[in-house]
């Protein structure tokens, strides 16, 4: 245990919420956080202007990883790399919760643990890397959760799925949307990550130990229906959630950056969990990002 943990030794553990009643609360979200999420646009549309017309080829990467596709990011660009940003600053936060403050974390085995210590470092580098293309940090540095986050393993794994299938249909809003075949690909490359961790995170939930609630049998995700566990890949496709714009994607994510819309999604407000961000480091070279072109 003490082994694993050292690969998260940068992440300073935060103080875990008092036990709560949490089921699915995305689709209430996409109710709840109106207002908060048009101050969210708002604040993207800053970041936006604060980043600016930005040609990646000033990145520091090979000219040739663009060759005719080499162009200005644009304003839309923009707004899904601020988005995305966030999504992995929240997804960071999350995984490292789950490691240091969660009590079911050490009584799952060990191969549980490794993928989420290994999704960690993945959601790290896709924030690194958003970063470097748009010059500019995570306009939000904490999170709020649902009541029982990280003290309920039920909850827990609940959240995480809703998330991945959130950030898997944000991921489809880019490769709909970008505007440029290297960021669409690079983001369908990150979505099939987030998709694996959706697998995965389904899987741990017939390991959970009886005295954390286990084994779950059902998770519930984005679509608020209580899911059965096997098979943990029950997806033949991925799913959309019907999102074609990144501000759907930004709605539903209100609610853990704004302290109004969490209110009205039932979350625990009484604290706040701070992204605290760190070198990643991959598990194996031949899935590092490499470059736009993958090769």
């Amino acid at each position: 245990m003490s082994k694993i943990l050292d690969h998260t030794d940068r992440i300073a553990p935060t103080a875990q919420p008092p036990q709560s009643d949490r089921r699915s609360f995305l689709k209430k979200a996409s109710f709840a956080g109106a207002t908060g999420a048009l101050a969210l646009t708002g604040l993207l549309d800053v970041a936006a202007a604060k980043t600016g017309a930005r040609n990646l080829t000033s990145r520091g990467h090979d000219h040739d990883d663009y060759r005719d596709d080499d162009k200005e990011l644009r304003q839309e660009d923009i707004d899904i790399l601020v988005a995305a940003e966030i999504a992995e600053a929240l997804a960071v936060t999350t995984y490292s919760n789950i490691i240091n403050t969660a009590p079911f974390f050490g009584r799952i085995p060990n191969d549980d643990q490794g993928y989420l210590l290994g999704a960690l470092q993945e959601e790290m580098s896709h924030y690194a890397l958003e970063q470097s293309v748009t010059d500019k940090p995570s306009p939000f540095t904490s999170f709020f959760y649902p009541k029982d986050m990280f003290a309920s393993a039920q909850t827990t794994l609940n959240t995480l799925v809703t998330l991945e299938d959130a950030f898997i249909a944000a991921y489809l809003v880019g490769v709909r949307n970008f505007s440029s075949t290297r960021l669409r690909v690079t983001a369908a490359r990150i979505m099939g990550i987030e998709s694996d961790h959706r697998t995965l995170a389904r899987v741990i939930g017939p390991d959970v130990a009886a005295q954390d609630g286990g084994p779950i049998a059902t998770i519930t995700g984005a679509q608020g229906v209580a899911e059965s566990v096997a098979p943990p890949n029950n997806n033949g496709y991925e799913r959309t959630l019907c999102w074609t714009r990144i501000e759907q994607a930004v709605e539903a994510l209100t609610p853990f950056v704004d302290i109004t819309a969490a209110k009205a999604a039932g979350f625990d407000v009484s604290k706040s969990f701070p992204f605290e961000p760190f070198t990643p480091k991959l598990p194996n070279p031949l899935g590092d990002f490499i470059s736009f072109k993958g090769c």
